[in-house]
């Protein structure tokens, strides 16, 4: 393999490894910033699709084909005596390919599945660690955006957007109602439930809106709430009898499925807003319809949903106090640029021996 210099600053260069005796540049230098040779073939990588609702993004498979010969599920299924041997990695976007045994099975070299995005409850990963497969996955990747996201919904449903927006557009409007109003930010008080990476994010964003945060997490920190003035609440009740906007920010896991339902919504004020970017199932969907219906809460939030989409007959569909996003955490262009690199470096690690930088660990 022939590594060319030519246009590297300094600091690119210290940022290539040295690997077997040979050059092999660290994924996050930018696409174009070295050009790479190679007589041997390039390692197969297994995806969905190219292009499409469900396969790599096309401005991607430039940056990709340098690196790994690129197979979809068509080609495996239509020629896998031939293809099955040359797979050793999957590169699992937008929760596909579906990782299960019968695919392991026949993917006999296959040494890692690197999934785009924070979460990984849709892979088991026990069941992918016995045959001998790391999991890598990219969650400092999408921290901001995701943070950032939580943020616009609190405010589109603090200020009523949506329904300011109908007004605007509405060609029955002739003039702006003087007594229409919003809800207020500054001062307000929210409640984050999982003080993780993103929900420390979003908590140093509510600090520059003079929010008083509270937060629940299995586990007290802090470092961070004195960093942004938190309170912690270790029991969520205590969150959610306080708290104006309470927002789900917790991985899914058995513990946290259906962790906000008829009790919790009982809890909280008639006028708060709860606000959802974790997993769908983290919220019991049948009370939080209710709870919308019946005035139990103002408002409710969600980038995700259970299943998603939702059937087009679901009742959050029509409800005016529901503002609803297609998981779109993560969904900027330089965040999604920055997972696959995450992506990319995991499968060079692996297949290359070395630790799995972004490696998920079984519990």
């Amino acid at each position: 393999m022939k590594c060319e210099w030519a246009g590297l600053t300094p600091r690119m260069r210290a940022q290539c490894w040295s690997l077997r005796g040979q050059q092999l540049l660290f994924c996050s230098l930018p696409a174009g910033a070295f050009r790479m040779t190679e007589s041997k073939e390039l390692p197969g990588a297994l995806v969905e699709e190219i292009g499409g609702p469900k396969g790599v993004m096309e401005e991607h498979v430039d940056f990709l084909k340098k690196r790994f010969t690129l197979i979809t599920m068509k080609e495996l299924k239509e020629h896998k005596e031939e293809l099955a041997e040359k797979i050793v990695c999957i590169f699992n976007w937008g929760n596909k390919p579906d990782v299960d045994g019968e695919l392991l099975r026949c993917l006999p070299r296959l040494k890692v599945v690197a999934s785009a995005g924070a979460g990984v409850d849709h892979l088991d990963i026990k069941m992918i660690s016995s045959y001998g497969v790391k999991v890598a996955n990219t969650p400092h990747a999408v921290t901001n955006s995701t943070a950032d996201l939580a943020m616009t919904l609190l405010l589109v449903a603090a200020r009523n957007f949506m329904e300011a927006h109908q007004i605007a557009l509405s060609p029955n409007t002739d003039q702006f109602d003087a007594n229409w109003v919003g809800g207020d930010i500054t001062g307000m008080t929210l409640g984050i439930i999982g003080m993780g990476r993103i929900g420390y994010k979003i908590a140093q964003r509510a600090k520059a809106f003079e929010m008083k945060i509270l937060y629940h997490n299995r586990h007290r920190r802090q470092e961070e709430e004195r960093s942004v003035g938190a309170s912690y609440c270790a029991r969520l009740d205590d969150l959610l009898q306080q708290s104006d906007y309470v927002m789900l920010v917790v991985n899914l896991c058995p513990e946290t499925e259906k962790l906000i339902g008829k009790h919790e919504f009982h809890v909280m004020k008639p006028s708060a807003t709860l606000i959802n970017i974790s997993r769908g199932l983290v919220v019991d969907q049948e009370a939080l319809v209710e709870a919308l219906q019946t005035g139990q809460i103002k408002a409710a939030a969600l980038d995700v949903t259970y299943p998603q989409p939702l059937p087009r007959d679901h009742p959050l569909l029509n409800l005016r106090n529901a503002i609803l996003t297609p998981h779109m955490g993560s969904s900027t262009f330089q965040t999604r640029w920055l997972m696959m690199e995450h992506m990319v470096q995991s499968m060079i690690e692996a297949i290359h021996n070395l630790p799995v930088s972004y490696g998920v660990t079984v519990n």
